[in-house]
């Protein structure tokens, strides 16, 4: 079962992290936290990787619906996006599918939260697709 919408922008990293950022404020979303994976990993293990970014993103409505709906669903948010390099200028980036993360609450009224937020960020990465 797949578990996130994915695409491929061929773009620099450094930019494709702003069209990203950009396109999730369209649909309401901020960034809550950015983990530079790249930076961390050769800081606690001394690995060098690619370009590899995860954007915690939130839209604050539909968070306060969640919460309304199940008060422990703080657990699984914000939303992550993740930004990674595969090659100079070929950058895929993927998003969660709250759909699939949601199921394992098993709570029907969560379920129209997670459809309306699923409907975002597949905007979201068709977006970025079109952008390309």
């Amino acid at each position: 079962m797949a578990y996130t919408f994915d695409t491929i922008v061929n773009k620099p990293f450094d930019e494709v992290i702003e069209l990203v950022t950009a396109e999730l404020k369209k649909e309401g979303f901020g960034i809550l936290t950015e983990i530079n994976v790249k930076a961390t990993m050769k800081k606690k293990l001394e690995v060098d990787i690619p370009p590899y970014e995860i954007l915690g993103a939130c839209n604050p409505h539909f968070a306060h619906q969640a919460i309304q709906q199940e008060p422990k669903i703080g657990a699984m948010l914000p939303c992550n996006v993740i930004v990674r390099e595969l090659a100079p200028e070929q950058v895929e980036v993927s998003a969660i599918d709250p759909i699939a993360s949601m199921r394992a609450v098993n709570n029907p009224d969560l379920m129209n939260v997670a459809d309306q937020v699923q409907s975002k960020l597949k905007k979201v990465i068709e977006a970025l697709s079109a952008a390309d």
